[in-house]
């Protein structure tokens, strides 16, 4: 596969299906957590896993925080020259020990911290024990999952993204199966849910390593020159779409207290339902990113405009179509999604109906916006990605969730996203255009040669 000279419809639509499995998997972790932990403890369940969702954005934020920021820079190197190997595998290098000492921190905090943490997330009462119990066994792994994220990064920008759908799929299909074998077999409720989630990520990270086996395998382990510095790009690169999954996980926990105000635990348990669906409308958004990114980044380095614009296109219809599709679920069948994470009440399902529909409508903008990240990351214009990822990750969505609740009653806030996405959009459709000119004029007579 070759990212300069390669035919861009298949080599984006390759990357897309294997980024599209590796993101499926990784959102069916969570989806599957929460289907066998509702169906075994009922609303309780769902709202004990939705408190527990922002460990998640955390863990999986700071895996892409240097994987994506150091990949992207790993890539534009070799596009400008095939003998800075050596130097792009400084940047290689200077993840992994980014991530470790991240995961480091986190492994801490989540080990001996758990309790404050889930209550400072919303959790109360059986909902906190339901919680603790779930992520039990999760805190004996927690670098696997940061480096699952980190690895899989590499693996795509290393031309092998075969390999890293591979090992995110082996650990999906283990909690899959997982999952009911030890919450309803073994009857151990949520604590099984959390076990088949542990063994499933420590199975993905041991098939991902296989491909330091390979002969195709260039990332090798060096020594750095101005390690600091490289964090510091690597980080600036990659913030925007680090904040994407820490701000999902600000949010969970603005909605869960607002919630909890305003709305109780019946709304809390459908906001867990939600934050589900969320999750795998965001995976698919991240798949348009990461099939796209190795493409930009290399040719942005080679300065190949064209070649640019031709992967933004076909980007562009990839998240229209799944905007489209997910909005029209959330419209058409709201109840469904209930029933398929829980045994609902009466009380429930009254109330979820309405909550998913409003709330739905945010998922029509929110894989442009999420992609728009990825798009500016790739053509080193990550002051424009942090402007998208702050903006809609926590300042004006930030705002609505507190403020519509006060002004328009309750029930208002389940449109603080729908506005949140629109406002953004318009932002990122301004700046795409100005860039995308840009790439004509800096670009174009490289691309007549």
């Amino acid at each position: 596969m070759d990212f300069l000279k390669g035919k861009i419809r298949t080599l984006y639509f390759k990357y897309l299906a294997a980024a599209f499995g590796s993101a499926l998997i990784t959102s069916i972790y969570s989806i599957v957590d929460m289907a066998m932990v509702g169906q075994y403890h009922g609303p309780e369940g769902t709202a004990a896993l939705a408190v527990v969702a922002p460990i998640w954005n955390i863990i999986y934020s700071l895996g892409l925080l240097m994987g994506i920021g150091g990949s992207v820079l790993f890539s534009a190197i070799r596009g400008k020259s095939d003998d800075r190997m050596r130097e792009s595998n400084e940047y290689f290098t200077a993840s992994v020990v980014g991530s470790v000492i991240l995961a480091a921190v986190v492994w801490t905090v989540i080990a001996f911290f758990d309790r404050p943490l889930l209550q400072f997330f919303g959790a109360q009462g059986h909902t906190l024990t339901l919680a603790r119990e779930y992520v039990l066994p999760i805190k004996f792994v927690v670098p696997c999952f940061l480096f699952t994220q980190m690895l899989a990064a590499y693996l795509r920008n290393d031309k092998n993204p075969a390999l890293a759908t591979a090992g995110v799929l082996a650990g999906g299909i283990f909690n899959i199966f997982g999952d009911y074998f030890f919450v309803f077999t073994c009857d151990m409720g949520a604590f099984g849910a959390g076990l088949a989630t542990a063994v499933g990520t420590v199975i993905s990270i041991i098939v991902m390593l296989s491909h330091f086996l390979t002969r195709k395998n260039t990332l090798k382990l060096v020594r750095p020159t101005r390690l600091l510095s490289k964090f510091q790009e690597i980080s600036v690169t990659g913030f925007s779409t680090f904040f994407i999954d820490i701000a999902m996980g600000i949010l969970t926990i603005l909605f869960n207290r607002q919630i909890m105000a305003y709305l109780g635990n019946g709304a809390l348990s459908v906001y867990g339902v939600i934050v589900n669906i969320s999750t795998f409308v965001q995976c698919c958004a991240y798949s348009v990113g990461q099939a796209s990114q190795p493409i930009i980044s290399t040719n942005f380095g080679a300065g190949k405009g064209g070649r640019i614009r031709q992967t933004l296109g076909y980007a562009l219809a990839t998240t229209a179509f799944f905007g489209i599709v997910w909005t029209g679920l959330c419209l058409a069948i709201p109840n469904q999604f209930i029933y398929l994470f829980m045994t609902p009440t009466e009380e429930v399902l009254k109330i979820a109906a309405g909550i998913i529909q409003s709330y739905g409508l945010s998922f029509l903008l929110l894989p442009l916006n999420i992609f728009s990240t990825y798009y500016f990351q790739s053509v080193m214009k990550p002051k424009a990605a942090f402007v998208v990822s702050v903006s809609r990750g926590l300042i004006i969505s930030g705002i609505l969730i507190i403020l519509l609740p006060v002004i328009a009653g309750a029930d208002a806030i389940w449109f603080a996203m729908p506005l949140t996405e629109l406002i953004v959009a318009v932002y990122v459709v301004c700046m795409i255009i100005r860039y995308t000119g840009q790439l004509s004029s800096v670009y174009g007579m490289k691309d007549r040669r």
